[in-house]
């Protein structure tokens, strides 16, 4: 007897699923991976939204409860209130804005300050560490060693109290009767511009300029036909010598007002801060320790046959360390230093605990007069960000131009 055959599948009778009101099929698209992964995020999306919008409603209550404004139309109020290390001038009937401009500008002075220096002692610590000097390698590692393992707030507050510590104004250390060391800090001799005084400067930027294009067409030269120019020397003449032969010509318009120690005072020259001074020292060596690692990391990345191939043509241990090694290495070296430059930048807002005027410190006074608190923390981030991306991206750019080219 012969069975029915169904009119359709049985499976898709089965797997069809009722409909609300013959329209969407909520539960097959319940099912979907795609359909519930957007519904998810939606989710989260209103979410979101819904505690942003609680936030700035609170904020709003709060600063209506206060009697302020949100705004930053505070930061053309008077700042009543004075800053003993800046670069531009100021003054207590400044505006919060010019305060925070020089807050800012005090603290990209310590952080260029402290990359440079913290480089050189990175690199120069980072090489002695790998020498086979038994004594130097092993003081250079101990240093290392104890540098970074002490929080950097503590070293900053050292370098503070030695400061400090330093003989009064009137027992003044002195080098060379040109420099003087103190208690108040460090003063130093400041230019005085004269009339042709700009030629002079100029000059330097053009030797600058220069010397950096010598350098690249001496790449080009070595590498087309493998003989060296001495770049050193000519750079040497470009950035020192011409200036200095249009100084002279010029009738030397460019002075020195050189500090001369009185009774009670010195008087003259430019006064550095001692907390400019410490945290500088701090946050230099500090990073520079780290730099000493990274740096000795990258040289042990290059292979020792490089070496040895050196040392077959004849190069002396300086010339393979500047010629071939530190080259392979900068590869690896880059990248981490990228973001101990950055740790250096961001760790200059310690300077608030001595009192150093950086940028934290500049605004902290200005949210206790203020109380305009978000939008000075939000100042804070966005000038931080702001530095933190411009040295990354210069990095990043360098990284790039020292990078391999695969053929």
């Amino acid at each position: 007897m012969p069975f029915p055959v169904p009119d359709e599948n049985p499976r898709a009778v089965t797997d069809r699923a009722p409909s609300v009101g013959g329209g969407f099929d909520i539960a097959r698209a319940w099912t979907d991976e795609r359909v519930r992964g957007v519904i998810f995020q939606i989710a989260m999306i209103v979410g979101v939204v819904a505690v942003a919008v609680f936030i700035v409603l609170n904020t709003i209550a709060n600063y209506e409860e206060a009697g302020l404004s949100f705004g930053y139309g505070f930061l053309f109020d008077t700042a009543n209130f004075d800053i003993n290390q800046r670069l531009i001038e100021y003054a207590s009937t400044s505006t919060y804005g010019k305060a925070f401009a020089v807050g800012g500008i005090n603290t990209i002075l310590v952080a260029v300050m402290g990359v440079a220096t913290a480089t050189v002692i990175g690199f120069v610590t980072g090489v002695l560490r790998l020498s086979n000097n038994f004594l130097v390698s092993r003081i250079v590692g101990i240093w290392v060693e104890f540098t970074r393992n002490v929080p950097v707030l503590l070293q900053i507050i050292f370098w503070w109290l030695f400061m400090l510590a330093l003989p009064k104004v009137r027992q003044s250390l002195s080098i060379g009767d040109t420099v003087f060391l103190n208690n108040r800090g460090v003063r130093l001799p400041s230019p005085i511009y004269e009339d042709g005084s700009a030629i002079v400067l100029a000059t330097i930027l053009a030797g600058i300029v220069a010397t950096v294009a010598v350098r690249i067409w001496a790449k080009r030269r070595q590498d087309a036909t493998g003989r060296i120019f001495p770049v050193g020397w000519a750079g040497l003449g470009l950035i020192a010598g011409l200036p200095l032969a249009v100084y002279f010509a010029l009738g030397q318009p460019l002075a020195f007002d050189v500090p001369v120690q009185k009774r009670f005072n010195l008087q003259g020259g430019v006064s550095i801060t001692p907390e400019l001074v410490a945290l500088w020292l701090a946050l230099s060596t500090y990073t520079g320790a780290f730099i000493s690692e990274i740096v000795r990391s990258g040289i042990l990345a290059v292979s020792r046959g490089q070496t040895e191939a050196a040392g077959a043509l004849g190069l002396r241990r300086g010339q393979t360390m500047r010629l071939i090694v530190l080259p392979q290495a900068l590869r690896v070296i880059v990248p981490p230093m990228t973001s101990q430059y950055l740790n250096l930048t961001k760790n200059s807002s310690l300077a608030v605990a001595i009192g150093y005027q950086d940028i934290v410190s500049v605004g902290d006074t200005i949210l206790n007069q203020s109380g305009q608190a978000i939008e000075v923390i939000s100042l804070y981030m966005a000038f931080y960000l702001s530095l933190s991306l411009l040295t990354s991206a210069f990095m990043n750019w360098y990284n790039k131009r020292i990078a391999l080219v695969e053929r």
